[in-house]
């Protein structure tokens, strides 16, 4: 019976620094973000002269609000629409933090935590502005990306991270 109440608390301590790890990167994450956008609007000063300002052949700092989700997905003028994409992103994040909690691994609980700082920074957006301010503009060859920002970078990193840990993670663990 001892072992396994050491092998339960052994697990607790585990799940409570996953969860440590996961919430680190997070605050990370959307501390970052928000740093971001508030240089990208206050001293760039696009919350009052948007404009295009050109990086380099490949890369503008630009001003462009997202009303809707990823790529401007669900975009609608209703006044309650970003109160309604920031409760299913909150929504989500109550299921990543339920995620975190079970992690068993540090690379798991990083990129969990990846996600849960981009939402958390995008909320923060629709919640003061109505909207998520993005100003990161690529483009290549002909080829345009849609303007994005820290927290949609952390976002779209730790899911494809996510992806590719769980097609990979249980052949290293099991040998294959």
């Amino acid at each position: 019976m001892s072992d396994r109440v050491d092998g339960e608390a052994g697990l607790g301590a585990r799940s409570r620094s996953m969860v440590r790890i996961g919430l680190i990167v997070a605050v990370f994450v959307m501390i970052l973000d928000q740093a971001s956008k508030w240089w990208m609007l206050e001293m760039v000063g696009m919350a009052t002269d948007p404009r295009v300002i050109e990086v380099n052949s490949y890369f503008n700092l630009v001003m462009a609000w997202n009303r809707g989700v990823s790529f401007s997905l669900f975009w609608h003028e209703a006044e309650y629409m970003p109160y309604v994409l920031s409760a299913v992103a909150l929504g989500i994040v109550g299921f990543l933090f339920t995620w975190l909690r079970r992690a068993d691994r540090p690379f798991l609980a990083v990129c969990i935590g990846m996600v849960i700082g981009g939402a958390i920074g995008n909320v923060i957006d629709r919640l003061r502005f109505g909207a998520v301010t993005d100003f990161l503009d690529f483009h290549v060859l002909g080829y345009h990306w849609p303007a994005f920002n820290v927290a949609d970078a952390g976002i779209s990193v730790g899911v494809v991270l996510i992806v590719l840990d769980s097609l990979f993670a249980g052949r290293s663990a099991s040998g294959d």
